[in-house]
């Protein structure tokens, strides 16, 4: 009598080891989109916050418990309007001079650098972004020493000479990063044709790094009016800028929070409708260099 022996099925490795893959469900996705809300909401709350207190009176910010639901008024940009215009035409004169300087010395640099490069190209680099290594602090006072010997303490010249060398090493780099993302079969093409130096300047190099222009000016506009230590201590009242102006809200007697934050809110609008102004060339200046 035969018996038949019947072999077991053998199931694959890959279906007994396989791991069962998890999916992301609805509720990762949610949690996400909740945090990133949160975060942003908690960055921005402050800057409401500020602009809200600029429409109170000085009885209804200075609380212990801040007031949700107050009178409105506009007596606080009123007044703050009516002290503020010398100063915000100094950092207006300031911010826009150093800018135009910092463009026309940084663009020539960063083309010597990356498209025309020259000995030692890294050494001068370094050299470049070195001097933002060296604190405010550590140079203030030969600063002081030096400008006070040739009588231009409170010049806004000076806050012009120094906003210049402040943002020149980070526009520099800036632009070499722009220059280098022009191709070089462009620049070989406009040369063959007979475009010199100063034509090619205008009609390829210019309009292809328009919007790193754009980026860079807006950076050094932001720095500029925002710059703070070097007008605080080097200026007196003909050259001081919207910062100086600012802090003499904070008095013996107490903060004046209303105007402050008034004085605040305006200050920042002129940087603020920068940006929306040149936002659209300044995305693309930004992701220049961004990806090789």
């Amino acid at each position: 009598m035969s018996t038949q022996t019947s072999t077991p099925s053998k199931e694959t490795t890959s279906d007994v080891g396989a791991a069962p893959k998890r999916s992301r469900g609805p509720s990762s996705g949610t949690a996400l989109t909740v945090l990133t809300w949160f975060l942003a909401l908690s960055f921005f709350f402050p800057i409401f916050w500020m602009v809200v207190t600029g429409f109170k009176n000085e009885s209804d910010a200075y609380t212990e418990t801040p007031k949700l639901f107050f009178a409105p008024t506009l007596s606080q940009f009123s007044n703050v309007l009516d002290k503020a215009a010398p100063f915000a035409v100094n950092s207006l004169v300031a911010t826009t001079a150093s800018t135009i300087l910092v463009v026309l010395l940084a663009v020539p640099a960063a083309y010597a650098l990356s498209i025309r490069p020259v000995k030692k190209t890294q050494d001068v680099l370094f050299f470049f972004i070195s001097t933002k290594m060296l604190p405010l602090v550590a140079v203030i006072v030969p600063l002081y020493v030096i400008i006070g010997q040739i009588g231009a303490l409170d010049n806004i010249w000076v806050m012009i000479v120094l906003y210049t060398a402040m943002n020149l090493p980070i526009a520099v780099w800036m632009m070499r990063s722009f220059l280098q993302e022009i191709p070089g079969e462009v620049l070989e093409a406009a040369a063959m044709d007979g475009a010199g130096l100063a034509k090619m300047w205008r009609h390829v190099m210019i309009p292809m790094t328009a919007p790193g222009i754009a980026a860079t000016a807006l950076i050094c506009v932001i720095f500029a009016w925002n710059e703070f230590f070097f007008a605080v201590n080097l200026t007196a009242s003909a050259s001081s800028t919207v910062p100086v102006y600012l802090v003499g809200f904070i008095a013996s007697q107490g903060l004046y929070f209303a105007q402050l934050s008034a004085a605040a809110t305006l200050a920042s609008l002129p940087v603020v409708i920068a940006g929306w102004i040149a936002q659209k060339q300044l995305v693309r200046g930004l992701s220049m260099g961004a990806i090789k």
